[in-house]
C-alpha cells in the first residue's frame, strides 16, 4: 500500500510501474482526478484543499483496508494534494493492482466513491465573484451509499 497527502503532484509513471512490478497483476487501474474550470456553471480560478493531517490519514487508511478485504487488490495507491491549486492541476490519484480486471475496476470505483465523502478534505472554491465551501454533491453521496 502507498498513501500520501501533501501539496506536491507524483510520478504516475513510477506509480504505475510500482503497481505494475507484482507479476500477479493481470489488471492495472488508475484513476486521476483534477481541478475542473467550470463548476456551478462559474468559472474557476482556483481551489484551496485543507486537511487535518492524521484524521485525514487515518481515514484514507481506513477506506484502504475496506478495498483490501473487499477485493483480491495485490497493490493499491492513493495520492491526495492539499493545498492552492488552479484549473488543470492533478488532485488525486488512485491506482489498484490485481489479478483480474473486476477486481481492479471495483477497488478503484470504491476507492474514489468513498474518499469524495468521507475522507476529511475541505475545498475552497474561487471564481470571479468570490471564494465559496464546496459541499459533497448529492451524487456523489449516492455513489458512496451504493456500496454499503
Amino acid at each position: 500500500m502507498r498513501l500520501a497527502v501533501n501539496e506536491h503532484w507524483i510520478d504516475v509513471a513510477e506509480h504505475l510501474s510500482w503497481l505494475s512490478a507484482d507479476h500477479n497483476a493481470g489488471a492495472v487501474v488508475n484513476f486521476i482526478g483534477q481541478v475542473r474550470q467550470q463548476n456551478l456553471n462559474e468559472e474557476v480560478t482556483g481551489l484551496v484543499l485543507e486537511h487535518y493531517p492524521a484524521m485525514t490519514e487515518k481515514s484514507l487508511t481506513g477506506l484502504i483496508e475496506q478495498a483490501a478485504a473487499r477485493w483480491p487488490l495485490l497493490r493499491i495507491s492513493v495520492f491526495h494534494r492539499v493545498g492552492a491549486l488552479v484549473p488543470g492541476d492533478p488532485i488525486v490519484f488512485v491506482g489498484v493492482s490485481s489479478a483480474h480486471r473486476d477486481a481492479a475496476f471495483e477497488g478503484a470505483r470504491f476507492l474514489m466513491d468513498k474518499l469524495k465523502t468521507q475522507a476529511p478534505f475541505w475545498k475552497k472554491e474561487t471564481t470571479k465573484d468570490g471564494d465559496r465551501w464546496l459541499d459533497a454533491r448529492a451524487c456523489d453521496t449516492d455513489a458512496a451509499a451504493s456500496w454499503d
